[in-house]
């Protein structure tokens, strides 16, 4: 439901009054349709939680092609029992399109307890991947899924497991867009990167692991790389490095850059974003791959 805030009594539980009870934001558009779910990790043990967003004018007689929306990291959760199950704005919107939007929080991911979280410890990006191309082949099982036609769209940390994705399961991620993308850890801040790394010295096993710069030959689909060149978190260095390895390896991703802004799009200049990334998976997804 939308959000309402009361005050309720200790003793009893009964609410005393109530301060906020928000209207629809979506009321009198037609809205896609959600389904939850689990489904289990690569370790064939571990329970994982799913959102799919479905179109309004959903046919099960019809092939879709699927977004996977992934974030991926240590500090988030993409899916809560809150309404539309914290689906986005732009997954709504892309559901309406005529996209299946899928999101399933992998391991490593926040509240789920220690032993969930720390299987990723020291090689980032490798256990949370293989939970996400699982979870892309049992979607390529679905009858009203187009197996040839899944893409995966994320920002940050997300970035990192978007274009790690589509180079390490290329068979599977057709298309990616990938955000301020962390391509090697080594670059990214110590106060992150060393918390869920190591230093490089004391794990040099781990850095190269997750160096997608030493993948960029596998590159088979269309990949997005878009960055900030005010970014501060995930510098540039990071994007720049890895077109670098592309242009060695013969690979040709491409390549957007956000004059003025820091680690993500702000304001005015975020539709623009949204609408970049929407024509990117029109052009490369929606119509099949070219």
């Amino acid at each position: 439901m939308p959000r309402n805030i009361a005050l309720a009594s200790t003793a009893n539980g009964r609410e005393t009054a109530r301060l906020l009870t928000a209207s629809d934001p979506f009321a009198g558009l037609v809205m896609p349709l959600v389904e939850t779910g689990t489904m289990k990790a690569a370790d064939d043990t571990t329970t994982l939680y799913w959102r799919m967003l479905k179109p309004a004018d959903f046919d099960p007689n019809k092939k879709y092609p699927v977004i996977v929306y992934v974030y991926g990291g240590p500090h988030a959760q993409m899916l809560a029992s809150n309404y539309m199950y914290a689906a986005r704005g732009w997954d709504l919107y892309m559901a309406n399109r005529g996209y299946i939007m899928f999101t399933i929080d992998n391991r490593g991911s926040s509240n789920r307890g220690l032993a969930f979280e720390n299987c990723t410890f020291r090689r980032l990006g490798i256990e949370e991947g293989r939970d996400q191309a699982k979870a892309a082949e049992w979607l390529r099982t679905l009858p009203y899924v187009d197996g040839e036609r899944i893409g995966v769209h994320g920002w940050s940390f997300g970035g990192h497991m978007t274009t790690g994705l589509v180079l390490r399961y290329p068979d599977l991620f057709k298309v990616g867009v990938a955000g301020g993308p962390v391509i090697d850890w080594k670059y990214y801040e110590v106060m992150y990167g060393e918390r869920y790394m190591d230093t490089p010295q004391a794990n040099p096993e781990g850095y190269a692991g997750s160096d997608l710069k030493q993948l960029a030959g596998q590159l088979k689909g269309h990949l997005l790389i878009i960055h900030d060149d005010h970014d501060r978190t995930c510098v540039l260095q990071h994007t720049l490095s890895f077109m670098k390895a592309c242009v060695d390896a013969r690979t040709y991703p491409d390549l957007f850059i956000y004059p003025g802004h820091d680690h993500n799009v702000l304001g005015r200049d975020r539709v623009h974003l949204h609408e970049k990334i929407t024509r990117y998976f029109d052009d490369y997804l929606k119509q099949g791959a070219r």
